[in-house]
């Protein structure tokens, strides 16, 4: 089949341009060349490994994989004969079968339009169906933040120097959970109050922390038995912490305290709506946070509602 494809593509290149010939090539093969499942196994094998290159993380690479998978077994098509019409259907019985909000929706479009455009550059497809797929409109959720008050509550309840210097390394530089799991303690730089830590994709940056984390840091280090290189371990010094312990760690306390959900994600948000609010350039709080697009920062420094009227206040009356 594929002399016969080959063939063709000779006798209409004297007619045809080169993108045309790539376009010609593709629908020859999509007609001629038998598809099955195992091909769509193939197909997002390669996708995740291209991923898995790119620098996405495993939890990342995982969801990729679940997601695609539940639209591939729900389709009896190959891949590259699905076209806008069956994810449109897809997106629309996932929503009504499961009661999945839009931002679920979205995300799963986000995904499957990852996965066709890489079909589409790789030259499986001539044209992603998802491109016809208008992006799912969300309601704008403001979420929470703590106040300075709040914040003070969350340090004084903390039952150990451990959780101490992790609330304080939390909010003072704005980190992910993530990256400081992965810390050693040959990474801080005491004198400088800074450290580097590898963010998504394996990329490094530093951030900064302030006087307050650092005494709580070396106040924790200093009581510290174990040999570990890892910056923060378990109690009983056995081993590096995990982001799981730590959420646990964070929800545990806020459910022994009056300021609402706790979790570790919140201080980021919070030191991100703190620096727009005191007037620092969106474009700084985007490298603080290592954030790749400044939406993403946007979307992460809510702003304060009280500072809008505020502004009001002193600009329109």
């Amino acid at each position: 089949m594929e002399a016969t494809i080959n063939v063709i593509l000779a006798e209409m290149q004297p007619v045809l341009i080169p993108s045309q010939l790539k376009r010609l090539k593709v629908a020859l093969e999509r007609a001629f060349v038998p598809q099955n499942n195992e091909t769509n196994a193939a197909l997002l094998k390669t996708f995740l490994t291209a991923k898995e290159v790119e620098g996405c993380s495993l939890k990342t690479l995982e969801y990729y994989e679940s997601t695609l998978q539940k639209m591939t077994d729900s389709m009896t098509k190959p891949y590259t004969q699905i076209d806008s019409n069956d994810l449109r259907k897809y997106l629309n019985d996932y929503e009504a079968s499961r009661g999945s909000s839009k931002v679920t929706i979205d995300n799963i479009r986000r995904i499957m339009s990852s996965f066709f455009s890489w079909l589409e550059d790789e030259d499986y497809i001539v044209k992603s169906p998802v491109r016809r797929i208008k992006r799912v409109k969300t309601a704008v959720v403001t979420k929470e933040t703590f106040t300075d008050e709040q914040l003070e509550i969350v340090r004084e309840s903390c039952g150990n120097a451990r959780d101490h210097a992790i609330v304080d390394m939390l909010s003072s530089t704005g980190m992910r959970i993530g990256e400081l799991v992965r810390l050693n303690r040959e990474d801080i730089n005491f004198h400088e109050r800074e450290c580097v830590v590898t963010g998504k994709g394996n990329k490094q940056r530093p951030v900064y922390f302030d006087a307050r984390a650092k005494l709580s840091l070396e106040t924790y280090l200093a009581n510290r038995r174990d040999t570990s290189p890892a910056l923060f371990v378990s109690l009983d010094g056995a081993r590096r912490v995990t982001t799981g312990s730590i959420e646990r760690t964070m929800r545990k306390l806020g459910n022994s305290i009056n300021v609402g959900r706790v979790h570790p994600h919140k201080f980021r948000r919070t030191l991100a709506t703190h620096a727009i609010d005191k007037g620092m350039p969106i474009e700084q709080v985007q490298k603080l946070l290592g954030h790749a697009k400044i939406e993403t920062t946007m979307h992460y420094a809510m702003v304060n509602q009280n500072n809008v009227k505020a502004s009001h206040r002193k600009y329109l009356e």
